[in-house]
This record gives structure tokens, sequence and C-alpha cells, in this order.
């Protein structure tokens, strides 16, 4: 409800412009880019039960403060607005959007940890048993991000916005609660999560140390093991600052952020997760930009609506399928598969571009009324759940009153991005899964923070994109840029697969083969 409703409130108390969104949405963007192999390594470095229950809190209680100050605002930005010549207003607007941002970071933390971290631990060495879990994670995603705009919205639109900001405050506050109820639970009932492979590692070699130290000085391993250890620690715990100065502790995350890409880079599955962050750069999805399009080919807000609902339909039908095909053809055949099916459903978008009712024309020049198309939006839509919830309608202009001569260009477009859901879901649960069971339990947190940063990277780089040709003259344009960034993830997906399975990719009836672990280690009942 909150990603929704922030970029809602933003237009409204900025006059209906869309400047505060999009200096939100460049911030978010930055923020996650910046620190997303910070947050990784905090969660690596720290229990799971801790990481869930700081993220939860601060995620919570930054979304609830912002509620309460957008409250604050819409009812006194009259006289806010002369106080001060509007120096506190705009102390107000900076406060919401520095507090949003860092409610989105505490929301990457707490992905990491649970869909990343807790759901591996969860499922144990069954693979079957993750699939069907991200799965049924990524349908509940699904679900929430189709109810709660329409559950928001209806409460903005039959009441105010200071109605829906303080419902939103009190929702999170009773969810809260909740939330950490259900966590406490799932961490009693899996004794696994108390432990970590780096933390167990640790204990082992104090428990090392310990005992050929009793055996030198004569005494049995019980009657001292415990002061050692410790001893060992506090003696640990005192060196660290003083062996280094000032300057090496203020440059730590600098080291951490550097050491976070060098080990993504170093992957094996480094391709599988590029592959994934090429999807981002494209305008094909249901986002502002796609519905902005729409909005300017003469589809109303009800046909829109009936078409996001049909792709929500599609997608949950995409995480079905994965756990189907993947029982069938294996992990790594699954993700080729997908991608095939996504690519052959774009080519409908590409086919759009040249049919009747396309406004391709690359005669107008896309920096024309630029400032005006900047400015001039006031349509708001909802966004994807992953990626930068940022709203730049403004970038197309609003339809003309003249009847448009034919929608079979716009119907080739919308059925081809509704129909590659299949197959984009389901190479998003494959990837997942990849990086869930290939990466070392010591490092999911690091290198999934630098996955984040990698896909709103380039997510960031398809909003630069559209600013830069904005008019819908251009949009035919940007579709084949963005179909290009498809099939060249896909391609990168096709060199990590036929490096691990070789010839056998294409024997697509072919199950999961546990006996092949012993050729390829690295890659685990992904065969």
């Amino acid at each position: 409800m909150w990603n929704f409703a922030v970029a809602v409130f933003l237009v409204e108390l900025y006059g209906n412009s869309l400047l505060l969104t999009a200096v939100y949405g460049l911030v978010v963007a930055g923020s996650v880019l910046l620190l997303g192999a910070i947050i990784g390594d905090w969660v690596d470095r720290n229990s799971r039960l801790k990481v869930a229950q700081t993220s939860l809190l601060v995620q919570n209680s930054c979304v609830i403060l912002c509620g309460i100050l957008l409250m604050v605002v819409f009812h006194f930005k009259d006289e806010l607005v002369h106080l001060y010549s509007g120096w506190i207003l705009t102390i107000c607007y900076i406060l919401v959007i520095t507090i949003a941002n860092i409610a989105n970071l505490a929301s990457t933390a707490t992905s990491i940890t649970i869909q990343r971290d807790w759901v591996v631990v969860v499922a144990g060495q069954d693979s079957s048993s993750l699939a069907d879990m991200n799965a049924t994670v990524r349908i509940i995603d699904q679900l929430t991000n189709i109810l709660a705009p329409m559950l928001v919205g209806q409460i903005m639109a039959f009441g105010s916005h200071f109605i829906g900001c303080g419902f939103i405050s009190g929702w999170n506050l009773v969810s809260m609660c909740v939330e950490y109820a259900l966590l406490w639970k799932v961490y009693q009932k899996t004794p696994a999560l108390a432990v970590k492979v780096g933390q167990k590692e640790q204990q082992v070699e104090l428990k090392q140390l310990s005992t050929q130290k009793d055996l030198e000085n004569g005494q049995s391993p019980e009657e001292s093991s415990q002061p050692l250890m410790n001893e060992a620690s506090a003696v640990a715990r005192p060196d660290s600052p003083k062996q280094h100065g000032c300057c090496y502790q203020v440059s730590e995350p600098l080291r951490t952020l550097r050491a976070g890409w060098v080990a993504y880079y170093n992957q094996n599955i480094f391709f599988a997760g590029m592959s994934l962050s090429f999807l981002y750069m494209t305008v094909l999805g249901f986002d502002c930009i796609t519905t902005g399009y729409a909005y300017t080919q003469g589809l109303n807000g009800s046909v829109l609506s009936l078409l996001m609902g049909a792709s929500a339909v599609f997608g949950i039908c995409g995480t079905v399928a994965f756990t189907w095909v993947r029982k069938k053809c294996g992990l790594i055949r699954t993700g080729f598969l997908s991608g095939v099916a996504q690519l052959s459903c774009l080519m409908l978008c590409v086919a759009s571009v040249f049919t009747p009712g396309s406004p391709l024309d690359l005669s107008v020049s896309p920096f024309e009324d630029l400032y005006t198309h900047l400015v001039g939006g006031k349509t708001l839509s909802q966004s994807e759940p992953t990626g930068i919830h940022m709203d730049v309608n403004a970038t197309f202009a609003a339809p003309t009153e003249e009847p448009l001569q034919s929608y079979i260009s716009v119907s080739l477009l919308f059925a081809g991005v509704i129909a590659a859901r299949v197959g984009l879901w389901s190479f998003d649960l494959t990837v997942t899964q990849l990086i869930q069971e290939n990466v070392n339990e010591s490092e999911r947190g690091v290198i999934n923070g630098v996955q984040n940063s990698m896909n709103y990277l380039l997510d960031l780089l398809h909003f630069i994109m559209v600013i830069l040709a904005p008019n819908p003259e251009a949009f035919g344009l940007l579709v084949i840029i963005s179909v290009s960034f498809v099939a060249m993830g896909h391609a990168m997906y096709f060199r990590f697969a036929f490096k691990n399975l070789g010839t056998r990719l294409f024997l697509f009836c072919s199950p999961e083969q546990k006996v092949e672990t012993a050729d390829s280690p690295s890659l685990p009942t992904t065969v």
C-alpha cells in the first residue's frame, strides 16, 4: 500500500507536479545501487533473528512516521506554505523522502533475509520444496500487489489523502506485530535458523584452539574450554580497532562495497544474475511508462485495469508453470525454456511497431517540448513488484481528441506484454533459486544485495532512456531497444546454461539427475 500511495501523496503535495516523485525515485534507486552490497554484508554478519527484527522494526516504524508527518502536512499545508517563506514545508518534503528511503532500504534487507536466506534454510536440502516455497511466495506477492493498491486507492477516492495516510500508518502498526509473531513462530519451528555457517565455523575454530591448549597444559578439555573461548573472544575484539587507524575504519564501507561486487563477479551464477538484471531495462512492463503510452493511444482506465488484471493472472500462471517444468526438465533447462517463451511473446511487441495504428515517426524530435512532457502529466499507475517506484507518465502527452484509425498496434503490444509474463516470472524464479542453491550461506546477503543493486541500475537506465525519448512517436524505438536488452539477457543465461550442461541443455524431457552433482559440485540439484 505504501509503495503505491507514496507517489500519489508526493504528487498531491507538490501541486500535481512530478518533481517530488522523480526525486524520490532517483533517491531510492541511488541508495539501493550504492548500499545494496553493504546491506547484504550486514545481513551476513548478524544473526538471522536480529536482522529480521531490526529490518522489520525500522521498515514499519519509518512508514508509520512518514504517514503521521504527511497527515500533519496535509492538514496544515496552507499555513506551512507561508511560514518562513515555505522553508518549513520544504524541510517536511526532505524528511518524508529521507524517511521513506530508509523504509525502502529496510525493506530490501527484509527481502534479502527472508526470501533469499530463511526460505533456503526452511526448505533444507530439498530442491523441490524450495521451488514450491519460492512459487508460493511469488504468488502471494502478485496478489498483494493487486489488492493493496485497490484498497488504499478506494480509501483515498471516497475519503481523503489525510484518511489514507492515517489508514496506512495504522495498518503498519498492526501488521508489524503480526509479522513479528509469524517470523518468531517460523524461527522456533526451524532450529537451523539459529546458526549461520560463518558463526558455526568460528565456534569450531575456537573449540579446537581450546582443546589444543588444554592438552598442552595437561588439563582436560571439559575443565577450561569455555573460559578459553571467552578469553579468545575477549582478546580478539580489542585487537581489531587497535590494529587499524581511523581512516581504515572510515573506508571500511567502501571496501565492503568493492568486496561485494568482486564476490558477485566471481560467482559461478554471475551470468545468470546478470541476465535477470538485463530484463529490467525494458518499457514492456505494466509500470507507469507503458500505461502512460496506452493512455496516449486512447485506452481508458477501465480497459487498463482489465489488462493489468490479465497480466497478474498470466504472471501467476508462470509461477505455477515453473514448478511443473522444473520437475520435468530440471532447473537450468526451465530458465532456458522460460527465456525462449518470453522472447517469442515479445516478438508481438516488435510487430506492433510496424502495424497500422503505430505512432512511430522518427522524424519527430524527442526533445521537442521536453519540459512540457516532464512536468505536465497527471496520470498515476501501479508499478511492478520489483523495480523503482517512480512515476514518469508525464513523459507522454495527453491523448488527442481525434479518434485513432486502428487499435491493431496497441492490441499487439499488450498481447505480447501480457503473454510474456508467463516466461518472465518463470525465469525470475529460476534465477532466484539458482542464486539460493549455489551461493555460500555466508555470502547470501552480500550477493543478493549486489543483485538488487544491478536490478535497480538497469531499471534506472530504462527511465533515463524514456526521458531522452519521451514522445509517443519514439515509443516504437524504445520497444525495439527493450527487446534487444531482453535478448542480450537471455543470451547471457544461455552461456551460463550451456557451460554447465553442454549439449544436454537441449534434452528438455530429462529430469534432474542428482548423480551428476559429483561432476559439477558447484551446481547441486540444478541439472
